[in-house]
């Protein structure tokens, strides 16, 4: 329950709380930005107009910029709900004195230089009172309000470079370089909308109908929907391709999350701006969406990264923005107070690094496309020039899939073997061949320097420990069906990072499992498909069973799980995440696409 007597009432005290837990939020997203929603109906964070554009309203990391829609009732319990297939997000609250929701949403398809933001609010049984607090505040909070009007039911403002235009809010006022405050009275049974444009541009054409930008919204939404014909995991099946389609923009790239600097353990300085395009993510996505019949996300994912290889070469980055543009130095912000147990940064350092198992898994996505007959010229070409990276740089050390200093990562040179030999599959008799005997050689070199004496692989050629990576190269064919190598592997990484039933990456220390960082949600889903690979169907749905079920109740994942206090941790919500988690359920059987015509 949120709220008491004796607690102070108001827009005003509701947004000075302060930020919920990460798993209290739902996100609303349209492919070219997103928001988070917290219980109290608050959109705190939101960039406009596009994924790392400085953000409009900022108070998830102490920003002034918010917009709350809640109960005037301040004793309520609340839930909430996403409608299907769609990230339509509905807001539920219970009061002493009726039931009140908001369904909230971005205007889908987005647009490039507008955003819409919808909440409709309900009062489902009885007559609903509800607060409204209205304060956008361009670049992380420090842009107030100007030229601040209302022209009949619409207010109209600048913040920053943005346009604004609110509609449905005629009755909320302003004091002085205050927000826009208010109450609203829905009758029993009854609706009111509310619009907000954010544009770069002057909003001069007219308003557009709240039933209209509904209606598209509901429509785009449904047309979208991923063909499946059950399993006990369908619904989560459907609503992880709706968040990556919700993520990825449309023709571009994929964002790693909506959201930047969200700690993923506290005081631990491990916090990244993650509203950039991995192209490794991605690679994820494209091919979760190809196993069911939806290839949309994997011709957006082979254009996104056909164009940077042939663009870029052996230059290529391990992330870019949605645009292709590189990701900018990380800056700290330390006029924000940042979300609680982390300071504010914006970029990633990620730009300069070289991550030898990207190009691995660049070619298992292409070969996914090839399968398909999904491959251009241009990205034939751009399979082709990636090999030849391989071929120059793969006995470079490189910072690998945790982004770690260089070394000799044996996960690295097994997911580039998986890929050469993927790619060879799609690939005429000449090329194929050379192609092969590449993989040989660099799976030999592996074999030389990175398998442990026990007969499993190990972490790096200079270290031996065990690696939740390593699950990854089985699963992807690096080694022969039935290599003895990869169980080993499998037992060695089981018995040594399972903790509770997730899996954790690796050991950084020798202190406990989840002292020092939390599960890691991709590979208990990695843990998953690699058991179903083993034959053991059992603790395959154990492992697929326990991963899906760390989320809140939006249903949405982070990068990490802390598992003893069942919180999420990092930033939200994490992409790859939902892929891997979309893949194994139709690996396993829980999500049955539906058959293809013919």
């Amino acid at each position: 329950m949120r709220g008491g007597d004796d607690e102070p009432n108001g827009p005003e005290a509701a947004a000075d709380r302060g930020p919920h837990v990460l798993r209290e939020y739902a996100l609303l997203a349209d492919g070219r930005r997103g928001a988070l929603v917290g219980p109290d109906g608050n959109v705190s964070w939101l960039c406009a107009p596009g994924w790392a554009d400085p953000p409009l309203f900022s108070r998830l990391i102490g920003g002034r910029g918010d917009y709350l829609v809640t109960p005037a009732n301040p004793r309520f319990v609340w839930g909430g709900h996403y409608e299907a297939a769609s990230l339509v997000w509905v807001s539920r609250w219970v009061t002493t004195n009726g039931i009140i929701e908001c369904r909230e949403a971005l205007f889908f398809p987005g647009e490039k230089h507008r955003v819409v933001l919808l909440r409709q609010i309900r009062a489902v049984d009885r007559e609903a009172v509800v607060r409204v607090r209205l304060d956008p505040r361009a670049d992380f909070g420090r842009e107030p309000l100007r030229d601040v009007r209302r022209e009949g039911p619409h207010w109209l403002a600048r913040s920053g470079s943005l346009h604004l235009r609110h509609s449905g809010g005629e009755m909320l006022d302003r004091t002085e370089d205050g927000p826009l405050c208010g109450e609203i009275t829905v009758p029993a049974g009854g609706r009111h909308d509310l619009v907000l444009e954010i544009a770069t541009r002057p909003l001069d054409e007219a308003s557009p109908e709240p039933f209209e930008l509904w209606r598209t919204t509901e429509f785009t939404w449904r047309q979208l929907a991923p063909p499946l014909a059950g399993g006990p995991a369908q619904r989560d099946a459907v609503f992880a391709y709706v968040v990556l389609r919700g993520l990825t923009q449309p023709g571009g790239g994929m964002v790693a999350a909506a959201t930047t600097a969200l700690p993923e353990r506290a005081l631990a300085g491990r916090n990244f701006d993650y509203r950039y395009a991995w192209l490794r993510d991605q690679t994820f996505a494209g091919r979760a969406s190809a196993l069911i019949g939806r290839y949309d996300l994997l011709d957006y994912a082979v254009a996104f990264l056909t164009e940077r290889v042939l663009a870029d070469g052996d230059r290529l980055s391990p992330a870019y923005t949605v645009d292709g543009d590189p990701v900018p130095d990380q800056e700290e912000l330390g006029y924000l107070a940042g979300y609680p147990g982390a300071p504010p940064r914006v970029g990633n350092w990620v730009r300069g690094q070289f991550q030898l198992d990207v190009l691995g898994e660049t070619l298992l996505l292409l070969a996914v496309a090839g399968r398909h007959d999904r491959l251009d010229q241009a990205s034939w070409r751009a399979l082709e020039l990636t090999v030849r990276i391989i071929g120059k740089r793969w006995r470079e050390p490189d910072s690998g899939i945790w982004e770690l200093p260089p070394r000799q990562w044996t996960h690295s040179k097994l997911i580039c073997v998986a890929g050469l030999r993927a790619a060879a599959g799609v690939a005429s008799g000449g090329q194929a061949g050379r192609w092969l005997a590449l993989a040989d050689a660099i799976l030999a070199d592996a074999a030389a320097h990175g398998q442990h004496p026990s007969g499993r692989w190990q972490r790096a050629y200079d270290d031996g420990r065990v690696d939740a990576a390593l699950l990854f190269p089985g699963i992807r064919g690096a080694a022969p069906a039935g290599d003895a190598r990869t169980e080993a592997t499998r037992r060695a990484i089981l018995a040594e990072l399972e903790c509770d039933g997730y899996l954790y990456r690796f050991r950084p220390d020798s202190r406990p499992l989840g002292d020092a960082e939390g599960a890691f949600l991709l590979c208990g889903f990695a843990a998953a498909m690699a058991a179903w690979q083993a034959g053991d169907v059992v603790e395959a749905n154990r492992w697929f069973e326990r991963s899906r079920a760390a989320c809140g109740p939006a249903g949405l994942f982070t990068e990490e799980y802390d598992v003893q206090q069942r919180q999420l941790r990092a930033n939200l919500p994490q992409a790859f995440v939902h892929a891997l988690m979309l893949e194994t359920a139709v690996t396993l059987g829980q999500a049955v696409p539906c058959p293809s015509p013919g």
